[in-house]
């Protein structure tokens, strides 16, 4: 069956900038994207049986994601996705000084991050893109940045492509954080999903959340999931990471890729009841894989459900938290002239 792609207003913003859904669709599957934070709204996919799910936590309307300024739901976060420590970096020899919106840390792109910004957006086949001009100095962060990014459907796949360039050396990092419950959103917790994942090694925490600069290895600890793992089976275990996280909020360093594409696997989730399956492959170095932690319940969901702890779970494939502080990671520099480009595929399926 092919595609389809369709635009519709989900709403409109205070000083009346009309919000765009963009709904791509193949077969059962369906994605619902809109261009405020370029967020992925929706996305209904099929059980064994057939039945279709929006396996996606968020709002119904546009109002809540705009007040919302704690979960992310869906969206494309940066210009740093995940933490910067103490709100600082270096680069060129110069110091910048960034929002602190985390403590004491910049957290996803400061207090106005991408995900809080109208995106121009426009249909191409089988899908969406978006883009948005960052001027330089915002969130205190160089260079005027020109970021583009493509949702397409294709068959069973969801495919996230970026693109980025600047006119000044700055440092980048982006991701999606959408939240996902194969069992479908507000159907309880994720804790008995299944996870599995190529990480020999992930990147420890301090008590602000940030990496302390090492790799350890998952072997021996409750962040072993080489092996296909239930969720809920190690996260209340006397782990101080865990702790301090209140749950799985840790950066996993996946293998390099033997790809032509440069494409690897990141991550399998699979949901027991459902038979639902998804496969996460990346360009990126790493993925963070967060377990909800900080979900309260205190915002009403799609439908009006109650969005407690473990709700959903994110698998944000990026560059590693506060790389531009630690040498020895991979670097986030983007310099002029460069452009930056990677991709995440969402690949679903259904076990027997």
């Amino acid at each position: 069956m092919p595609g389809e792609e369709k635009k519709s207003v989900f709403g409109r913003m205070f000083d009346g900038t009309e919000i765009y859904i963009f709904t791509l669709q193949q077969g059962d599957m369906k994605a619902r994207i809109m261009n405020y934070g370029a967020r992925l709204v929706s996305l209904d996919v099929p059980d064994r049986s057939g039945n279709i799910a929006d396996v996606v936590l968020g709002y119904d309307s546009l109002t809540p994601y705009t007040t919302d300024s704690k979960t992310y739901f869906g969206a494309v976060v940066g210009r740093y996705a995940n933490r910067i420590a103490n709100g600082a970096f270096a680069l060129n020899g110069k110091r910048y000084l960034l929002p602190r919106n985390d403590d004491s840390n910049s957290l996803h792109g400061g207090t106005q991050g991408f995900d809080k910004r109208v995106w121009a957006a426009h249909a191409i086949e089988h899908g969406v893109e978006l883009k948005l001009v960052s001027e330089n100095g915002d969130q205190g962060y160089p260079g005027t940045l020109t970021t583009r990014v493509r949702y397409t459907l294709n068959q069973s796949t969801l495919r996230i492509e970026y693109f980025a360039s600047t006119d000044e050396d700055t440092v980048l990092n982006l991701t999606n954080h959408t939240y996902f419950n194969l069992a479908g959103e507000g159907h309880g917790t994720v804790l008995e999903h299944f996870l599995r994942m190529p990480a020999e090694y992930y990147t420890p925490i301090n008590a602000h959340l940030i990496p302390t600069g090492q790799l350890a290895s998952v072997i021996g600890t409750p962040f072993n999931f080489l092996k296909s793992t239930a969720i809920g089976d190690h996260i209340s275990e006397d782990n101080e990471q865990l702790h301090m996280a209140k749950g799985y909020d840790e950066n996993f360093v996946l293998p390099e890729s033997n790809d032509k594409d440069g494409l690897h696997e990141a991550a399998c989730i699979s949901e027991p009841k459902s038979g639902r399956v998804l496969v996460v492959r990346t360009t990126q170095p790493g993925v963070q894989f967060y377990s909800g932690n900080f979900l309260d319940g205190t915002s009403l969901g799609k439908q009006g459900h109650v969005y407690g702890k473990h709700s959903g779970l994110c698998l944000e494939t990026q560059h590693f938290p506060d790389s531009p502080n630690h040498s020895g990671f991979p670097t986030t520099e983007l310099k002029s002239g460069q452009i930056f480009h990677s991709v995440t595929e969402y690949i679903f399926s259904k076990s027997n």
